[in-house]
């Protein structure tokens, strides 16, 4: 019998496979079997994550550097993917962004930015990927976030966009639900990444928020890429074999929080 997680002859695409969560996701992909398209719009990060699978991998991963927001990237992501491995099993839509910003302060230029990269790009790499992945009763994981499901001040059009692929989650689920494809998210606390920086805050202020995290997660600390990487994988097996439509939280515990 196979490992309960083993992804053994899998086909996977990870978008934002360059950094975070989407690095240490492909790097155990490949520890646990899968045959991998690594996709991120830093060529020499990218480079990077293909070097550490390859130390665990048996098939030489595919590289597409690809910016998803553009339309023409993202067909050709899964045309390649397809012509070179002939099949899709998972889907991780791993890639997004996090600017700062209130109702005062965020531009419709920036929540523009905000849903395309986080929300529209998703909603087309699925659905080009979904007549593959019925074929192989394949499934899709989503990399959402706490912000989905909770509320917090000053990221408004972030946590618009993880809410609104927290109910595409959902909505895809029910829909694929009798075509044997699984649509799952997982919904990440804090973890250390590049996000917040990219975002917007400085060095000062990003090891502010790392210090406050511990007092906003209940296990008293923020999160490792690996951390979401291993939720993600269990998704992406057998051994999830009859969860679909699922938001699991990779938190410490954050979205169980209220103040006081």
């Amino acid at each position: 019998m196979a490992a309960p997680c083993s992804l053994t002859g899998k086909v996977a695409i990870i978008t934002g496979a360059s950094s975070g969560i989407g690095a240490a996701t492909s790097v155990l992909f490949a520890k646990l079997g899968a045959k991998l398209t690594l996709t991120g719009r830093n060529v020499e990060n990218l480079e990077k994550t293909k070097k550490e699978c390859e130390k665990h991998a048996s098939t030489q991963p595919l590289l597409i550097t690809a910016d998803i927001t553009k339309e023409e990237d993202t067909v050709n992501l899964v045309k390649r993917t397809v012509e070179h491995y002939g099949q899709l099993d998972i889907l991780v839509n791993n890639a997004g962004i996090l600017k700062l910003g209130s109702i005062e302060t965020t531009t419709l230029a920036d929540y523009d930015i905000i849903m395309n990269a986080n929300v529209r790009s998703i909603f087309q790499l699925t659905q080009l990927a979904v007549p593959h992945l019925i074929k192989t009763k394949g499934n899709v994981v989503n990399v959402s976030s706490v912000n989905g499901q909770r509320s917090f001040a000053n990221v408004l059009a972030y946590c618009v966009s993880k809410s609104a692929l927290d109910q595409m989650t959902s909505c895809v689920a029910l829909e694929l639900a009798e075509k044997g494809v699984r649509v799952n998210a997982v919904n990440p606390g804090v973890i250390i990444t590049d996000l917040q920086k990219r975002g917007g805050l400085d060095d000062a202020k990003y090891a502010a928020f790392l210090e406050r995290s511990k007092q906003t997660h209940a296990l008293g600390r923020p999160g490792e890429p690996d951390e979401v990487a291993n939720s993600i994988a269990f998704l992406a097996s057998d051994a999830a074999s009859f969860i679909t439509g699922a938001h699991l939280p990779v938190d410490g515990g954050r979205h169980a929080m209220c103040p006081r």
